[in-house]
């Protein structure tokens, strides 16, 4: 049985979509405050970790930067910190996955896209619509994209919920992303043209960018929420879809995300349930 973290407190709020994400997708799912892994509750019996979405510490400096730094700097019982302890789970070939607040939060700590170590390259800020975007768009997976999450997927439709989405890279930080393909999510017209345009692009960000995953494809983080896309139902363009396609799934198309992640994961551990 996969194993998945779901990490919650001070502000995020989206633990109990994410967990019915895995267990759906046939995963094991516990939901744990970050105090009580801060507090000792290990993290290395799981087989992935997420990061949700939400207003950690209500967003009041920048999304995601004093979580961030909470995991940067708190100290655990062993003397390491859990940035430390993250670090050693990917090294282990394990997996973590973030959701807008929750890839904030990776992107922050270096954790993405990770191509100069555990360094901040990129940052997620304020959309350039200058207000909060809550809506659907529509997501082109980038063709040299190597991680096991987005197996299968070419263009995606997801909700979005944010006001800080506004990826921004450093200096050669775009064209490194670029080079190796980790620009994995861009976002795109319902036709899967990528654009830059408002509103298809709801916040601004520079190469289209809606996700990334480091150069192991363990570390995957995306602006949109597929954990708001379980059932077909959750999306209200259904009645259109299904007069369209009446064979179409009754399964939401974020949920094929999770899927994918613990069927590789299952698949690595020799298929044991």
């Amino acid at each position: 049985m996969v194993n998945a973290l779901v990490i919650t407190g001070y502000g995020f709020n989206c633990e109990e979509e994410t967990a019915a994400a895995f267990r759906c997708a046939g995963a094991a799912a516990s939901i744990v405050h970050i105090n009580d892994i801060l507090a000792g509750h290990s993290i290395h019996g799981y087989d992935i970790i997420a990061f949700i979405g939400g207003f950690s510490f209500g967003d009041d400096i920048a999304s995601g930067r004093v979580l961030a730094n909470k995991i940067r700097y708190s100290k655990l019982a062993g003397g390491s910190t859990l940035l430390d302890e993250i670090t050693a789970f990917i090294a282990a070939e394990k997996y973590v996955i973030g959701v807008c607040n929750g890839f904030q939060v990776l992107v922050k700590l270096g954790l993405l896209p990770a191509t100069e170590g555990v360094r901040q390259q990129v940052t997620l800020t304020k959309n350039s619509s200058n207000k909060f975007e809550d809506r659907w768009v529509f997501l082109k997976k980038n063709p040299k994209a190597d991680t096991p999450f987005l197996k299968g997927i070419n263009v995606i439709t997801l909700p979005v919920r944010h006001g800080e989405g506004r990826m921004v890279f450093g200096e050669g930080a775009g064209n490194v992303v670029i080079s190796k393909g980790l620009n994995v999510f861009s976002y795109c017209t319902r036709e899967g043209e990528i654009t830059s345009e408002y509103p298809a692009n709801p916040n601004g960000a520079e190469l289209s960018c809606a996700g990334l995953c480091d150069t192991t494809g363990r570390v995957f983080g995306l602006m949109p929420h597929p954990e708001a896309y379980l059932s077909l139902y959750n999306n209200p363009d259904w009645p259109r879809m299904k007069r369209e396609k009446p064979a179409l799934s009754d399964e939401g198309e974020g949920l094929l995300i999770f899927k994918n992640i613990v069927q590789h994961i299952d698949a690595q551990k020799g298929g044991c349930r």
